[in-house]
């Protein structure tokens, strides 16, 4: 995993290998871009279906800050999602994909398995496949 520190709006601050220990899926997404809106309740789900033995982490990229994402959140009812901020884009930077939404899965051990660039049906059977 690479090196970076996640926000959340209230400023609770956590290092991505803190989540280390279990696998790891890091969504990277923005509240601008299409493809990324449609993902997040299907992450929702995947998050509460896969809960205990998947961290799922949707980390915004947005650059209007926690303020937008927060509202964002809200109008939503994530139940599972928590809104992370990737304040300096590290994550962005390191993955150099230059695409929203990117998602990346790390085995417990924090080695990348796979990475999906662009929009997913994370509810289909083919999404299950790729965790098993």
């Amino acid at each position: 995993m690479p090196e970076a520190v996640l926000t959340l709006a209230d400023g609770t601050t956590r290092s991505l290998d803190e989540f280390s220990g279990q696998p790891v899926l890091v969504n990277l997404w923005a509240t601008w871009c299409a493809p990324c809106v449609l993902e997040m309740p299907m992450l929702d789900d995947l998050a509460k279906a896969r809960e205990g033995e998947l961290a799922v982490l949707t980390v915004s990229q947005d650059l209007d800050g926690a303020d937008k994402v927060a509202a964002f959140f809200d109008q939503r009812k994530f139940t599972m999602l928590r809104p992370w901020l990737d304040p300096e884009n590290a994550l962005g930077f390191a993955y150099g994909t230059g695409v929203l939404p990117t998602t990346v899965y790390y085995g417990s051990d924090g080695r990348e398995i796979w990475r999906v660039v662009g929009g997913y049906d994370w509810s289909g059977g083919e999404a299950a496949q790729l965790f098993d």
